[in-house]
């Protein structure tokens, strides 16, 4: 087997024309040279130059120099893009997000990451907790940022910060004129359009858990059609209503446990890659300088789900 050192070598010789500049070039002795070029000559069955002085390429050496300088383009570029994949500066970062984080965080955090990584290809999903989870542990992406799966389901999290439940209504909502904190009590005389960002807190169904809404929606540009319609008010992620219209409104719940724990989604045991960890470091600098939410949560540690 040819080693890829040796054709350099040879590609050198032929490009200085002599041994003694391409030793120089290469940082090795005369004789080091020299052995490679016999050692290769020999391999191969027959000369690469005319004469000793290594200044004319023989028919073989002219065919073998194009060769080997094809190979070498090819050797360096492959070489260079497993360097830039290792050091993050290439590569295809892969992400699922919930709509709000998705709309409202991550915009300038993948902005600055373009920015700096030109060479790297960002694909963002955004979805409920729970098909983010699904989407981790299946492979599809390699980070998640959501809510806190279950213990079992073979994912790690890393929680982020607290985003509390909001009631997001019209303006004109008979709610609205309590100017307090609602009670699940106050709730309970309004119709809710139930959807998905929360799943699994059955207490904050006026209804009980034993009813079903007369409305869901799942996409959240559809739900607040709804909501801006008059067909009921619904119950939001505080991050989620950032950019609602002037014409609705976010009211605060009474309960404080009334909410969702936002962190990063792994398979359990799992390495990240070198670009996906750049991203994590950024998201959790903009999360630590910005005021997520009025219930923040300092980064990096374990809360588990209300």
């Amino acid at each position: 087997m040819i080693r890829t050192q040796t054709l350099r070598v040879f590609v050198t010789v032929a490009s200085c024309g002599n041994i003694r500049d391409a030793a120089k070039a290469l940082g090795r002795t005369d004789s080091a040279i020299s052995m490679t070029l016999k050692q290769l000559e020999s391999d191969l069955g027959a000369p690469l130059f005319e004469t000793d002085r290594k200044h004319t390429l023989t028919t073989l050496g002219v065919e073998v120099n194009k060769l080997a300088q094809d190979l070498l383009r090819e050797y360096d570029r492959t070489t260079e893009r497993i360097m830039a994949l290792a050091a993050g500066r290439e590569g295809v970062l892969r992400i699922a997000a919930v709509p709000s984080v998705a709309a409202q965080l991550l915009p300038p955090v993948l902005s600055a990451m373009l920015a700096d990584h030109p060479g790297v290809r960002i694909e963002l999903l955004d979805t409920d907790s729970a098909s983010v989870h699904a989407l981790v542990e299946t492979g599809v992406v390699e980070l998640g940022i959501g809510g806190k799966p279950e213990a079992s389901a073979g994912l790690s999290f890393v929680a982020l910060f607290n985003d509390p439940f909001r009631l997001v209504c019209r303006k004109d909502h008979p709610l609205t004129r309590l100017a307090r904190p609602l009670t699940r009590q106050d709730l309970q005389a309004h119709r809710l359009i139930s959807n998905n960002s929360t799943a699994g807190y059955s207490g904050l169904d006026p209804d009980g858990p034993d009813r079903v809404s007369a409305i869901s929606a799942r996409n959240v540009i559809s739900l607040l059609a709804l909501v801006r319609a008059g067909a009921g008010a619904t119950i939001l992620p505080a991050l989620a209503t950032r950019s609602i219209d002037e014409d609705l409104g976010a009211l605060e719940l009474q309960d404080r446990l009334a909410l969702r724990t936002v962190g990063f989604v792994m398979r359990r045991g799992g390495s990240i890659s070198p670009i996906c960890a750049a991203f994590q470091d950024r998201l959790v600098s903009l999360i630590q300088t910005t005021d997520i939410t009025r219930q923040s949560m300092e980064p990096g540690k374990d809360h588990g789900q209300p």
